[in-house]
């Protein structure tokens, strides 16, 4: 049997063209380093799932898993000085390391960096498979399995690995299609008012990683104040973002038209196709946009509501399925651009300095096992994603043992190292302010 590669799919494969487009997923595992029983046991898993052997044909558009034995790819790194800058040495070089994508392909690498008493695991994969909810679970199986004094059995049934396309969605949503169909003239008139992101040279597409952790005491603030203000989490992290970017585009009150600031947020779409997680392995993605002119000295909160507004009107309508017609759209006029016009396409016409992808992987993994005691405590989860040429900064968000895990992937072609260092203090920031009033401001 073999699966269509849907939209996203497709265009995340055109992107990897360009510069590898991937994700990594870190969990820490709080057991000795054993490399030889943690690449067995990698390996059953993969084979469990049927996650081995896959052949892709980009110009027939379809993939298939062949099965066999799996090629374990596991790197052990050193990390007796400092484990963590290690690991996160590890997520940046990962982001950077293409995967093959024609014919025999393996879209997955292993890494480990042991530490006194524990050790992390890292998986990189090529995105294009799956979005991030399929490899938590994924990651998790395996740590359990390494954890269990004997291995534990194959999963039953195991996952389905060729998820419906997006013409599911069409059929299931024709309302919302036709909506976002007839919406896309005012997406493009909002994008010729967003400011563009300054690149030091589109040709250079290297990603760099920093790292945030907020502690439960903070993500419980930052739950309190959601609900106090009547927004969800997503809206105050999109918020957030807006704030700690506003200081970077002050050259926008020098233009006459593009004065506005968008940043995007990654929507996980497998409730409209009714696809359980642990049911179904794939990649379910779609986005939308949220553009706001930030003035100076707009409060968070007044911020934070601005774009509850908008993304209540989004999901209302699902207008986050136009991203879907959008790519659509551009995948036909694609193959007409040559490599540098590829590289500042998605800049020029859909600007965004930033985008959101939120996981909560303490949900996620509580699902169909209520009150299970026996699964092990995993200290860290750490996430990043590539930065592609839709937008030149990504913030990976996780929930993991209630406290928050922030990766942020970004263009160092678009960002200094102080640049980003400045976005994490000032996003940091917002998030403490929310412990009391809404302090924080551009």
């Amino acid at each position: 049997m073999s699966g269509r590669l849907n939209l996203f799919q497709r265009m995340m494969l055109r992107w990897s063209d360009l510069h590898p487009y991937s994700g990594v997923h870190v969990i820490q595992i709080p057991q000795p380093l054993a490399e030889q029983r943690l690449a067995e046991r990698i390996a059953r898993k993969l084979e469990a799932h049927g996650l081995t052997g896959l052949v892709v044909d980009r110009d027939r558009r379809w993939f298939r898993y062949e099965g066999g034995p799996a090629q374990v790819t596991l790197e052990v790194l050193p990390g007796a000085y400092d484990p963590f800058a290690a690991v996160c040495g590890a997520v940046e070089r990962q982001l950077n390391v293409p995967f093959p994508h024609q014919g025999a392909a393996n879209p997955f690498r292993f890494f480990a960096v042991g530490t006194a008493h524990s050790f992390y695991l890292g998986l990189a994969y090529d995105h294009f498979i799956a979005g991030g909810d399929s490899i938590a679970l994924l990651l998790k199986e395996i740590a359990d399995d390494f954890s269990a004094s004997e291995p534990v059995g194959p999963c039953d049934p195991a996952p389905g690995l060729y998820p419906a396309t997006y013409r599911r969605l069409l059929l299931r949503h024709p309302v919302a299609f036709l909506r976002g169909l007839f919406g896309l003239p005012r997406q493009l008139a909002r994008s010729r008012r967003s400011f563009r992101p300054r690149y030091r040279g589109e040709d250079n597409p290297h990603n760099g990683f920093a790292y945030l952790k907020l502690n439960p005491t903070q993500l419980a603030a930052l739950r309190r104040a959601g609900k106090a203000w009547g927004v969800t989490i997503n809206d105050v992290f999109l918020g957030s973002l807006l704030q700690t970017l506003a200081p970077l585009a002050t050259d926008r009150w020098q233009q006459r038209r593009r004065r506005e600031l968008a940043v995007a947020s990654i929507v996980n779409a497998r409730d409209d196709f009714g696809a359980d997680p642990r049911r179904t392995f794939g990649q379910f993605l779609a986005s939308f946009r949220i553009v706001h002119a930030v003035p100076e000295g707009i409060s968070l909160r007044d911020l934070v509501h601005d774009v509850h507004a908008e993304t209540t009107r989004i999901k209302r309508h699902k207008l986050y399925l136009q991203t879907i017609m959008a790519l659509g759209l551009s995948s036909l006029i694609w193959r007409f651009l040559s490599i540098p016009r590829r590289q500042r396409f998605f800049a020029k016409h859909y600007p965004a300095w930033g985008g959101v992808t939120a996981l909560n992987v303490d949900a996620l993994w509580a699902m169909g096992e209520p009150g299970n005691s026996q699964s092990p405590d995993y200290p860290d989860y750490i996430r990043a994603v590539s930065t592609g040429p839709l937008c030149p900064m990504v913030l990976a968000v996780t929930t993991s043992r209630d406290a928050l895990h922030v990766g942020l992937s970004f263009r160092t072609a678009a960002f200094s190292r102080a640049d980003v260092d400045g976005v994490m203090a000032r996003f940091k920031q917002c998030i403490e302010s929310l412990k009391g009033a809404d302090a924080c401001v551009a």
